[in-house]
């Protein structure tokens, strides 16, 4: 019920890797599945136990109206390294690589300079389990971890076609975040929506929570315990600030986190799912595009460029009917 299924093609080099799975992404999209799986950990004091509870209720909540949605919220005494491993093998057995996976953990982390953990329940779960869990899922994949210490497991995770956002740049910033509370409203705040297409994108999330966290600790006048960060090269530590100049954000930028308004409408809309369809593709092919300007001819770049615009208005228009 969730689209065919597909192969990527054989590549060798990390570039040709990132084309294929980009190429990948803009097929079937809409007709895929995107499964959520949020974990809202330990809180340890009542304070936290309230704060990642709600958290993860309003996450569940925003994620379930989401057209093709396939969603999992562990929270309390349910969240427990069992679950998340029962929750990961199942999406392994049944998606696609046409699918996709958001994965958003929400809660307390710890780093011993070598290895980090999510507090749970029971056991921890290692950033270590987490990655052999995840590279048995060949849907796409987005990984959002707004723990502690969440730095400490970018080496571990990082991999190339997956989208990784860490709440604090290294497993040292140990302290409690607030970078979930500001992720959390990129989902229901229209003004995350910086291209206005309707369609919240990985980094469009980031950019939006890490903007809003940097805010929170300049308004509260306190020195800053979190430097969020997002990797999707698979081989960097991340940067708070993506760029076709340093390369990243390209991956993020063509990954859907959330649909909304006209954009969720159209992804029910059989008439207009193929529309929609075109729309996200062309925008894709425009990232694309704008992450190649330094390497491509400056006439040549303002054609191809030209070219996607008027295709992309004229979609729009069908779509609008």
């Amino acid at each position: 019920m969730w689209g065919r299924r597909f192969r990527l093609p054989a590549v060798r080099t990390a570039t040709g890797r990132l084309a294929a799975f980009l190429a990948l992404a803009s097929t079937l999209t809409l007709h895929a599945a995107t499964y959520y799986v949020t974990v809202g950990g330990l809180g340890g004091e009542p304070e936290f136990v309230t704060r990642f509870a709600n958290w993860a209720t309003e996450v569940d909540k925003l994620v379930k109206a989401a057209p093709g949605s396939a969603v999992e919220t562990f929270q309390g005494t349910a969240a427990t390294r069992a679950n998340l491993r029962a929750a990961l093998e199942k999406i392994a057995k049944d998606s696609t690589p046409a699918d996709a996976l958001v994965l958003l953990l929400l809660g307390h982390g710890t780093f011993d300079g070598l290895d980090y953990k999510m507090n749970l329940p029971g056991p921890d779960i290692t950033a270590q389990e987490l990655a052999g869990l995840l590279d048995r899922i060949r849907a796409r994949q987005l990984v959002v971890n707004t723990t502690s210490s969440s730095g400490g497991a970018i080496s571990t995770l990082r991999k190339d076609g997956r989208v990784l956002v860490s709440a604090t740049k290294s497993g040292m910033e140990k302290n409690a975040t607030v970078f979930a509370r500001y992720w959390i409203e990129a989902l229901r705040d229209p003004a995350a929506d910086t291209d206005k297409n309707d369609i919240v994108s990985a980094l469009e999330a980031f950019r939006y929570a890490e903007q809003k966290t940097t805010q929170f600790y300049e308004t509260e006048k306190r020195l800053s315990t979190e430097h969020a960060v997002i990797e999707d090269t698979g081989k960097g530590e991340g940067v708070k600030a993506p760029s076709p100049e340093n390369g990243y954000g390209l991956l993020a930028s063509t990954f859907p986190l959330l649909r909304l308004g006209a954009a969720a409408k159209a992804a029910a809309s059989p008439e207009k799912v193929k529309l929609l369809a075109k729309r996200e593709d062309i925008e894709q092919q425009i990232d694309r595009l704008k992450y190649q300007k330094a390497a491509t001819p400056v006439d040549e770049y303002r054609k191809k460029l030209a070219a996607l615009l008027l295709d992309l208005a004229r979609t729009q228009e069908a779509l609008d009917k």
